[in-house]
């Protein structure tokens, strides 16, 4: 495995390679908190029949830090992939996005489909955004995407990503939250160490994680910002017609079946920790079905196919190696 720092027109990229890797191009994206290492092994297993990259987002990794234009949704994410799809010369490439990475693709593929031979999604963020919407067809819950933002993440967490605590002597600590939240409690991944040391490449700050909050007068007093990663994610900033697209290249979804994070249910929804009583005052406000959103927007587009698997999390990739290999390998076939 190799880094390679690309230069492109709007900042320098770091991405993971195979060197001597030949065939189709295969672009991975990570998700929030965590960065092109999550995708080694997936690299290592496609070398042998595509040219797999994984690159760092900004922010994350060894990708130059600039900060996040909110307001822009998830585009400067998915404008940077699209500038290193330029660098790199690549006429026609396959987008695999994970978790946030799968709205970066997505938005990739509505912004310029005629560079993309396919997508994979794994478990990813709802095409509404996270947080803030009601119902399949992602309808605010509030004019200024209260609910949604930065203000919802949890400050003891920031603070120790900020610090880079490898311990887990915290619920909280970046550690714990991939054993509890990024996989299914109780799976044991081999190099933990390799993924946690990979998390804590966060960049914190208002113009990174988790961005700049902002108030509201509704429930629970939280409104996005207009800086940072949380914010991007916002329903406010970042909403994708997936219908509209022209032309349509195939899309592979995959997802655990016990996702914590991504959910009709997730543990990471303020809308529905009020449901569960956990946020105090709850006026009752539903909580986002993510699920039901980006079946009903993929439903829409039309050509795609689910791929569930069970006793699996938030990282199939990670959790399921075989099981995932499988799936993406027939996909880019």
């Amino acid at each position: 495995m190799k880094n390679e720092r690309i230069a492109t027109s709007r900042l320098t990229q770091n991405v993971l390679t195979v060197p001597g890797a030949e065939g189709e191009a295969v672009l991975f994206v990570h998700g929030n908190v965590s960065s092109s290492a999550f995708w080694r092994d997936a690299l290592r297993a496609l070398a042998g029949t595509h040219r797999p990259l994984a690159v760092d987002l900004r922010g994350f990794g060894e990708t130059d830090p600039e900060p996040v234009d909110a307001t822009r949704g998830l585009r400067d994410y998915s404008d940077d992939v699209l500038a290193l799809i330029d660098a790199l010369a690549l006429d026609r490439v396959h987008l695999v996005g994970w978790s946030m990475g799968g709205g970066v693709v997505l938005q990739a593929l509505r912004d310029r489909p005629g560079v993309v031979a396919s997508v994979t999604l794994v478990n990813p963020v709802s095409p509404y955004g996270f947080g803030g919407t009601e119902g399949a067809d992602g309808a605010l819950t509030h004019a200024d995407g209260t609910g949604s933002g930065a203000g919802g993440a949890n400050p003891d967490f920031v603070k120790l990503l900020a610090e880079g605590d490898r311990s887990d002597e915290s619920p909280l600590a970046p550690r714990n939250v991939f054993r509890t939240a990024y996989v299914k409690p109780g799976t044991v991944i081999e190099d933990e160490d390799f993924y946690v040391d990979s998390m804590l490449t966060t960049r914190v700050g208002e113009g990174h994680y988790p961005g700049d909050a902002a108030t509201s007068t509704a429930w629970p007093g939280l409104a996005p910002g207009t800086r940072g990663v949380l914010n991007c994610l916002a329903p406010t900033h970042f909403r994708l017609d997936l219908a509209e697209i022209d032309p349509k290249p195939p899309i592979l979804w995959i997802r655990g079946a016990d996702d914590v994070i991504v959910s009709d249910t997730s543990l990471f929804d303020l809308a529905h920790l009020g449901v569960l009583g956990v946020i105090p005052g709850s006026p009752g406000t539903p909580g986002q079905p993510m699920i039901t959103q980006t079946r009903a927007a993929l439903t829409a587009y039309g050509n795609y196919r689910e791929v569930v698997l069970d006793d699996c999390g938030h990282s199939p990739h990670l959790e399921k190696p075989a099981e995932f290999l499988a799936a993406l390998g027939a996909h880019l076939t």
